[in-house]
């Protein structure tokens, strides 16, 4: 089981994939065009040509997982468009929203990260 945490590293495709890639075509598009490591721990988010499914690959130290999503009706109605970009970094919570086919962009959540004011 996939638990995505707030620390994990998620990168977003910007271009859409050839959903007859399986794992080793997307592994592949993860080396090649994104220039990371499939290897490293990350989850990298992939969508089809017509906007009506997402896959997540990941590897968990022993080896890969495939995750697809593909929405009963319509399309996902966000996806960044980045000129010159091959990839966008995304937060857990964003992923999750994403998902949801909500916009990451105006999801209103607390900062990652704030400090604690010391009592005493």
């Amino acid at each position: 089981m996939i638990q995505v945490t707030a620390q994990m590293r998620i990168l977003l495709s910007i271009q859409p994939a050839d959903f007859r890639c399986g794992i080793d075509g997307l592994a592949r598009v993860c080396r090649d065009e994104l220039q990371s490591d499939p290897m490293s721990g990350a989850i990298f988010v992939f969508r089809n040509r017509r906007k009506t499914s997402v896959k997540l690959l990941c590897y968990d130290g022993q080896g890969f997982w495939l995750m697809l999503k593909r929405l009963s009706t319509g399309r996902f109605r966000w996806w960044p468009q980045s000129p010159g970009e091959r990839a966008s970094p995304l937060e857990a919570h964003q992923l999750q929203v994403l998902l949801w086919n909500g916009n990451p962009e105006h999801a209103d959540v607390a900062p990652a990260w704030r400090s604690v004011a010391a009592t005493g």
